[in-house]
């Protein structure tokens, strides 16, 4: 037997004994770590709710072009100029210039780097990068007119690279319908044909306030950046409109400090099923948009413009996973063409042949969500046709206010599952709303909701055939947790312990409920009273922080009668 030196035996011994020390404190952690999960879940089950944010975000830094610049004066040949041009060269059409027709992007296969299309105006006549264009801006900047119901502009098959700077795109006087202002892919039915690698920066896309215009953006083409941009009078009678919308591109995709204004939906993802098999649109930043419905659009409102357009909704994803959904405002929203819900993550296989159709991985935090006949409306499961469950959805430190369903046409709830999603966490919003807080009719396993602050009204949490409360969570809510939710009204009996109740909306302890200001005062006892210390409710902090990170966002301190 080979023997060892004093010295390796006191290496072994100090090895051995770091070794023992490293175990215990990862089982001392562990351990931890499974009690502080079930001090605030009930369980060690849930820890695994997060949802997976984008794995790819969009870098959209301007870089310079080294190439060739091509002028188009007012009256040239722009679509010469667009076969013309080489990757890595601008071409400038004159400013206030119109150019009517529709025009094509190439594919390209020489040059590097990016074919810019800008305006002739200089950079100090248009907003900085960053801050969002206006239509006031409308006299520097070119303009492409479709003259039919074709598009304005149309990315063709592998077309990649093209960055659009300071443009105007709509639609000639008289034409009745157009189906895309701007078509970034359309039937292609594999990855390597779809356009990719496309920025709209600044630029002014709208019909007018008769037209039927479908769609101000077909978004099928993969590595699609719509930044700092405004979209405005998408709109159709008898159909569904968005101003932005698509289900035939992968992802990832760059939404970022848009004016969003469509009938239908303000941006979907699904709506039909996609031509290239088993695709689902991917890691997706959609911040800092206002999604916005003028109330001309309303019929009754005294502001009406006459024309009956297709209302439904604000926001809707149908088939997408990885989305961050962040720092934006949702603006108005009434029963119309569907029942008024806000905001729908509703998965759907349409037509059966996209098995694979999923709402995963979503993350809807630091929003406003504001004058809406009613608020959430999710699916676990396609039930026209069923396929995979939805899960992992984190609605977290939003302010949603002017719920109202006398107002706009609905019922007023904040949240609705209709077989709702798995492994849901709902946290920290501040809800101001007339009608139930959460109803359900079909299980929904693991749900996390703890910190909210809402009105009780009438039902509460409810499901079909079982009492408020409790009596609903133990029959639809398996594995669930519900923790330190301030309710406004409501019997603490029915719900379970660890649950706050005040008997009306003044003992909650805001700073200034009657001028807007809806923190909680430091004599407030529910300050840092939720399961992580914070206050109960929306931190205003972090909201003000998501919201205010670029300029040319609206503003955010609207107030309405919150009763």
């Amino acid at each position: 037997m080979k023997t060892i030196t004093r010295r390796q035996r006191t290496i072994f011994i100090v090895a051995l004994t770091l070794v023992m020390v490293m175990i215990n404190y990862h089982s001392n952690r562990a351990k931890v770590t499974r009690i502080h999960a079930r001090a605030l879940y009930g369980s060690t089950t849930q820890v695994n709710n997060v949802p997976e944010l984008p794995r790819v975000y969009l870098d959209t830094t301007y870089v310079a072009p080294k190439g060739r610049i091509i002028r188009v004066p007012k009256g040239g040949d722009l679509q010469a100029a667009f076969n013309e041009a080489r990757l890595g060269d601008v071409v400038m059409l004159q400013a206030g210039a119109t150019y009517t027709g529709n025009f094509t992007l190439p594919a390209k296969k020489t040059g590097s780097g990016w074919i810019i299309i800008r305006t002739s105006a200089p950079d100090s006549s248009l907003p900085p990068p960053g801050t969002r264009i206006t239509p006031s801006y409308a006299d520097v900047l070119p303009k492409i007119v479709s003259p039919n119901s074709a598009p304005a502009l149309e990315a063709l098959d592998n077309a990649h690279h093209y960055r659009l700077i300071g443009l105007e795109f709509t639609v000639a006087k008289g034409v009745p319908q157009t189906y895309n202002l701007i078509l970034l892919g359309e039937k292609q039915d594999s990855l390597a044909a779809l356009p990719r690698d496309l920025i709209l920066d600044r630029v002014y896309i709208h019909g007018n306030p008769t037209i039927n215009l479908r769609r101000g953006i077909m978004l099928h083409s993969a590595s699609t950046a719509i930044i700092d941009s405004y979209i405005s009078d998408c709109h159709e009678v008898g159909a569904d409109s968005q101003a932005i919308g698509g289900f035939n591109g992968p992802g990832p995709y760059k939404i970022v400090n848009n004016h969003l204004e469509g009938a239908g939906e303000n941006f979907m993802f699904g709506g039909d099923d996609p031509y290239i098999p088993n695709l689902v649109p991917s890691d997706i930043e959609f911040r800092l948009n206002h999604c916005f419905k003028p109330l001309t659009w309303r019929i009754g409102d005294k502001s009406y413009g006459g024309k009956p357009w297709g209302i439904k909704n604000l926001f809707e994803l149908k088939n997408a996973q990885r989305i961050l959904i962040d720092g934006n405002i949702f603006e108005n929203n009434w029963a119309h063409a569907q029942n008024g819900f806000a905001i729908l993550f509703t998965v759907r296989n349409h037509n059966g042949v996209s098995p694979n159709a999923l709402v995963q991985d979503v993350t809807f935090t630091n929003n406003i969500v504001r004058n809406t006949a009613s608020a959430f409306n999710m699916h676990g499961d396609d039930n026209n046709i069923p396929g995979i469950v939805s899960r992992r959805i984190k609605i977290a430190n939003n302010l949603i206010e002017g719920v109202d369903g006398p107002r706009w046409g609905g019922s007023g709830i904040a949240f609705q599952m209709n077989g709702g999603p798995h492994e849901m966490i709902i946290e920290h919003n501040t809800i101001f709303h007339v009608g139930s807080v959460l109803v359900t009719g079909v299980p929904n396993e693991n749900m996390i909701f703890r910190n909210n602050l809402f009105r009780h009204n009438e039902y509460g949490i409810k499901g079909d055939s079982r009492g408020s409360g409790s009596d609903t969570i133990s029959a639809y809510f398996p594995g669930s947790s519900f923790l330190k939710n301030l309710f406004i009204g409501g019997d603490r009996s029915l719900y379970p312990r660890d649950n706050f109740f005040v008997k009306s909306i003044d003992d909650v302890g805001f700073v200034d409920r009657a001028g807007g200001n809806y923190r909680l005062a430091e004599t407030s006892r529910f300050k840092n009273a939720g399961t992580d210390g914070k206050d109960i409710g929306c931190d205003f902090d972090a909201l003000n922080i998501a919201l205010g990170t670029v300029t040319g966002k609206p503003a955010n301190t609207v107030r309405v009668d919150n009763r």
